[in-house]
Parts: C-alpha cells; structure tokens; sequence
C-alpha cells in the first residue's frame, strides 16, 4: 500500500547523533519499508537469470516474475553471456579449481594472474600491472599505498567513490567538474607545497556519463609536474576507435602515468587493475593492503577475463553494435526532446531534476517494463535527479524504439520538458 512521499534520503543515516546502532538500523529500516511502500526502491532487486538487454525480476512490490528491458548493466558488450568467455571459466575450473588459497603475496598468483596482469598492462602500452579482486578495491588499494601525509591528491568532483576513500589519508583538493582553468588555479595555488601533485580524474564519468577533456588535463600535468591518474572504468570497451577507451581516443597513452579501472564492466566478471610502470607497480604489489592481505582472484574469472580482452580485438561487431545504438538511443531522444546532459558514452542520463518526479517516473517505468535507476541525492545533488540508463551492445532496435516510446509518454505524464 503506498503511503505518502518522505523527504528523507539516504544521507539522514549517515551520522546520526546519540544513537545506537540498533535504533539508527531501526530508523533506517522504517524509512526503507516505506520506500518500498511507495514503490520507490528501484534498488536491490533480484534478477533470476543475471544481466542482460531483457531479464526476468522479482518484482519486490508482488514478488511475482516480470520480465524488463533493462538500463542497469555496465555489461556493454554483453560479454557476460558470450559462450568463448563461458567456456574459459569453465576450462580455469577444470585446470586451477574454485579458488586460489591465498594472497598473491603469499602463495595465491598462479599463472593466470601473471597472464591477466601482463596481458592488461600491454592493453594500456604500460610495463607493468596489479590486480584486485574488485575495481573498487583497485582505486582504494592504489591510493591509499600511494599517496602520503605530504601529498596532495586533486580531484574532479565527479570522481568516484572508490578513490575518495583511496585518499582518506592525504590531503585533498576538489576542482569544478571538467574545469580545466579551475584545475589550474588548484595546480599554481599548491604548486611548491606538497612533496607530490596527483591529479585523479575519471576518463568517462559514471553519473553523466561525459569524458574528460584530456589533452588540456595533460598538458597541465606535464606543465606543472604532477602525477596523472585515470580511472577508465566507463571508457574501456565503449570509446576509442578499437574499444580501449578515452586513452585510446586522444592517443595520449605516454602521457598519463596511472591508469585503473574495473574488469566488472566490458571485462564482464570482477576485479580491478591498476596500470604503470614497473617501479610504481612493484611498490604498490607490497605495500597495497587491499592486494597483499585479500585472497587472489579465482581462476574462472581471472581466465574469463584474459579471454574477453582478447575478445574485444577478435570480435569488433560488438563495440560497432554498442556504438549504433547509443546513435539510434541519442537520436530518439533528441526527437521527443529529453535532456540527457552531456554524455558522450553508453550512459544516459535522463535528467528530471525534481526528486519526487524522479522517484515517481521511476516507478511508472518499472511498471511498464522499463529497469532503469533513478538516482537522487546524495548520489547527486536534488537539482541535479535523473533516471540513469546505460546502453548495452545486445539491446535491439525493438527493445530500443519500445523504451523510447515509454519514456515520451512519462515524461509528458508528469510534465518533464
């Protein structure tokens, strides 16, 4: 039964003062069940056959099957489901078994990871790789090994949360999103008072789904001596002529020094790497806690990766067929006239910018079929709501034009111009 709208959001649960944990869990159970009430938790809903373009849900507000188009995948190329990469974790179990036993520091790097990490660090033009067992682990491992008391990391405000936590330890800087003269002024304010400069930036950011511009953020690097880092986790297997993401697109390989990202996304399993040359990588393989004290990554999702990489070369239809719907996708939109921001990549951003409106057109989407998540503060600020929907290669024109269709006639229904 669905009651009336809260005002609350998740960031009230955040640091609430004078309370148990029992009662903090009990107020933020309250605020959840009514969420769910008011069919506005397009969250945690479980999919009976994995990701996909199309995949059966338990609907949480009847818990009965329905099946979805959906716009929640970072699947792009639909690697997940590809039967070379299933057959390669299979043949990984076979020969290595479930898991590998240990810490890559004590016994747990078998082969395969030796593979996947060179193999990785060739993809990127670099000497050397280190691999976590999630891309998050990969951005907070890296950093926090990284960066000390005496550095300063300088971050756009759009980077992710994984590298935020990665900088806990040192000092820290925000520039404007994408704002290279606000970048600068951060770069000659600070310039002689750390022992190290690090800027972070995202190649393709998650929210907007837009690309930095990187060759200007170079060109500062290099000018002002500053160590440049790039997560890519959005960009890889998306942008770029070939797929291998905005490094790709500017060609400016030997201009970045780091670059991570996650083989959750195009990669189509788990884990994370973090790319460089051998010096600052063998650092990082005995100071990073989040590689030496955590179990290396199991065989089948090491060996599925190693296989996907070289998937994406072998089979190019896939990055040509993400391509063309997110043409197909942007023209559609820019027919019936929806903001979807700046994104130059697979994920689209359908800006509402009215919180209740978004959770609303969120759940008339979800009952018409459409599985896309509604993002609201503090994930972005409540000026800034949107519904956040990511192309995948394996969606059809059909499943596309029949979105569309949806969306039009919601928008209009709660008079989003």
């Amino acid at each position: 039964m669905r009651t009336t709208q809260t005002s609350k959001s998740l960031k009230d649960f955040e640091n609430i003062k004078n309370v148990t944990i029992n009662e903090r869990a009990n107020t933020f159970y309250d605020y959840y069940i009514e969420s769910r009430n008011n069919q506005h938790s397009n969250y945690r809903i479980v999919s009976k056959h994995g990701s996909g373009a199309s995949i059966p849900l338990i609907d949480p507000y009847n818990n009965e099957e329905k099946n979805c188009i959906s716009f929640v995948s970072n699947d792009y190329l639909g690697f997940s489901k590809h039967p070379k990469i299933i057959e390669a974790g299979k043949i990984a179990l076979d020969d290595f078994g479930s898991g590998a036993g240990s810490s890559p520091l004590i016994g747990g790097q078998n082969s395969l990871h030796e593979t996947l990490e060179n193999k990785i660090a060739s993809f990127f033009n670099k000497e050397d790789a280190i691999t976590y067992t999630s891309g998050y682990a990969a951005n907070s491992g890296t950093f926090l090994a990284l960066l000390q008391k005496d550095d300063l990391a300088i971050l756009d405000m759009g980077v992710h949360a994984s590298i935020l936590e990665g900088c806990m330890l040192t000092n820290k800087k925000y520039f404007l999103h994408n704002d290279v003269a606000s970048l600068e002024r951060i770069l000659n304010q600070n310039k002689d008072k750390y022992n190290n400069l690090v800027i972070i930036i995202d190649g393709v950011y998650s929210q907007d789904g837009d690309i930095a511009p990187l060759k200007e953020i170079c060109s500062l690097a290099k000018e002002y001596n500053a160590f440049l880092v790039v997560d890519d986790a959005h960009g890889v297997g998306v942008v770029g002529k070939s797929g291998k993401g905005v490094l790709e697109m500017y060609d400016l390989y030997d201009e970045v020094d780091m670059i991570t990202g996650t083989f959750s996304k195009t990669f189509a399993t788990v884990g994370g790497y973090a790319v460089a040359n051998k010096k600052i990588i063998t650092l990082l393989k005995y100071f990073a806690s989040a590689n030496i004290f955590s179990a290396a990554a199991t065989p089948q999702s090491v060996n599925c990766v190693i296989r996907a990489i070289d998937l994406l070369e072998e089979e190019p239809i896939w990055n040509a067929m993400l391509k063309k719907n997110i043409q197909r996708f942007r023209s559609g939109l820019d027919a019936i006239g929806v903001d979807y921001g700046k994104t130059e990549s697979a994920i689209f951003p359908i800006m509402i910018r009215d919180e209740d409106k978004t959770k609303e057109i969120g759940r008339e989407l979800f009952k018409n079929g459409i599985y896309a998540n509604p993002i609201l503060y503090p994930a972005v600020s409540r000026k800034q709501t949107r519904i956040r929907m990511s192309l995948l290669a394996t969606h059809t024109d059909e499943m596309l034009d029949r979105t569309l269709n949806i969306l039009e006639y919601t928008l209009k229904k709660f008079n989003i111009k």
